[in-house]
């Protein structure tokens, strides 16, 4: 027990995500940093370029008025001035007339290779005259490094403040996420009166509202199925009612006689109501799942249709409708299930037949498409959108009109989509509904996701 628990935990760990306010404080900080060192090197590199230029400029106003002075003062005075200098990392070197030089050693070496001439030789900047040169180091000169330091320190603040920036945007942003994953899950035990909160970012309040709008699908759909439900458990107990009743009757020794006959009749079609409804409930649960076959061949529809009148003609004219039948004059081909589009006919013919009132029509006809359309009292345009819906029309004219499982309708409708057709519904010329179904032409692909490679040709899943 132990072991799983370890293994199956072990993922979880593994599998740890970073927090959103924690991506966001890091990328944050990230960029910061990028744009702190790039500001850092070209201030620094333009700082320090500008420090040397006023260094230059003070040394060159210095070397003149030493050279101005120099000639006028006394021994002393000039010694004096020559430490003044060295005080500010100012070497000078004298320059005889016979051009020889006289100073500290690496200032004296850095005037000859300046060739005499001012300039800059390495870190050193050099001011010649005519009888002294100053030689200083560029580094040291100005306020330059006193004010990349001020840069530099600068831009840490603004890193520091970046990175606390980063830091309350994704809380700010990460907040409504929290909430709308915490809806979510208490969504998932079943709870559909939350709301997820539809504030803060444009893509943060769509991910609210599309989970809002979840749990107002999710909603509907739990009530459409408990009103199915209802509505098949209410076509289930009707002729169980009537079974288990006439059952008790026989086993009792109450019918007898030529009641018995009788008796057994209703027991045989209420059975074959439970039986139809009970099939249909398989087939459409069956409709989603891998198993549900397709066999495919190639049939004439004009055979298919006139099967299922010459059924359908005795049906109607037991109750006193109208049946008419409509075919082209050629035969009509087509790729498809014999046995599955035949369940679709009856489905919708069965449907129209309830509907239906005697003395009024109903009409199977086939051109380029399938249609069943019937004289009976019709449907609304809302009606016409959701017909297809398990149990929709069932709960809606239950009380009103004859109807039947609830399911007839929604198993058509699986089975043309699997047929790779369509089907809709709308007015009928003949007063009522008329269903059209439009299959696939011959060669294409037929169902859900098309054949599938491991099974027998004709086989789709």
């Amino acid at each position: 027990m132990s072991t799983a628990n370890a293994t199956s935990t072990a993922p979880v760990a593994g599998n740890r995500r970073t927090s959103l306010a924690f991506r966001i404080t890091a990328l944050c900080l990230a960029v910061a940093g990028v744009a702190v060192i790039v500001a850092g090197l070209v201030s620094a590199r333009l700082v320090l370029s500008a420090s040397r230029e006023v260094a230059r400029a003070s040394l060159s106003d210095q070397a003149d008025v030493v050279t101005e002075q120099l000639g006028e003062m006394g021994r002393n005075a000039r010694l004096r001035v020559v430490e003044v200098l060295r005080g500010q990392d100012i070497d000078v070197v004298a320059i005889g007339p016979n051009g020889r030089m006289t100073g500290a050693p690496q200032a004296v070496r850095a005037v000859r290779q300046a060739g005499g001439k001012s300039g800059t030789v390495g870190d050193l900047l050099v001011e010649v005259r005519e009888n002294v040169a100053l030689v200083q180091p560029a580094e040291t000169a100005g306020p330059g490094r006193q004010l990349v330091r001020n840069i530099l320190f600068a831009l840490g603040v603004g890193l520091l403040v970046a990175a606390v920036a980063g830091f309350l945007l994704g809380k700010l942003v990460a907040r409504p996420l929290r909430q709308t994953a915490n809806v979510a899950q208490t969504m998932s035990t079943g709870r559909r009166d939350l709301r997820a909160p539809e504030h803060g970012p444009a893509e943060v309040a769509e991910v609210g509202g599309a989970v809002n709008a979840l749990a107002d699908a999710l909603a509907r759909s739990e009530a459409r199925q408990r009103e199915f439900l209802l509505s098949v458990s209410h076509e289930l107990r009707t002729p169980l009612t009537a079974v288990t009743g006439f059952a008790e009757s026989l086993a009792d020794g109450v019918v007898s006689g030529d009641d018995v006959p009788r008796v057994g009749r209703t027991i045989g079609e209420e059975a074959h109501r439970l039986d139809r409804l009970v099939t249909d409930l398989l087939d459409l649960a069956r409709l989603g799942a891998d198993d549900f076959r397709v066999d495919l061949a190639d049939v004439d529809l004009r055979d298919l249709v006139s099967s299922a009148a010459q059924v359908w003609h005795a049906r109607c004219a037991a109750k006193g409708v109208d049946f008419h039948l409509e075919l082209p004059p050629d035969p009509r081909p087509a790729h498809t299930d014999p046995r599955r589009l035949r369940q679709v006919l009856d489905g919708l013919l069965d449907n129209a037949l309830r509907l239906t009132p005697p003395g009024r029509p109903i009409v199977l006809a086939l051109s380029d498409v399938l249609q069943v359309r019937d004289g009976g009292p019709g449907l609304s345009e809302e009606d016409y959108r959701i017909a297809f819906e398990r149990g929709a029309l069932h709960a809606k004219y239950e009380r009103s009109r004859p109807v039947g499982t609830g399911v007839g309708l929604a198993l058509v409708h699986g089975l043309v989509t699997k047929l790779g057709g369509t089907i809709t519904a709308g007015p009928a010329p003949e007063g009522g509904a008329a269903f059209t179904v439009r299959l696939p032409h011959a060669g294409s692909v037929v169902g859900q996701g098309g054949p599938d490679p491991g099974r027998a040709p004709g086989h789709v899943g």
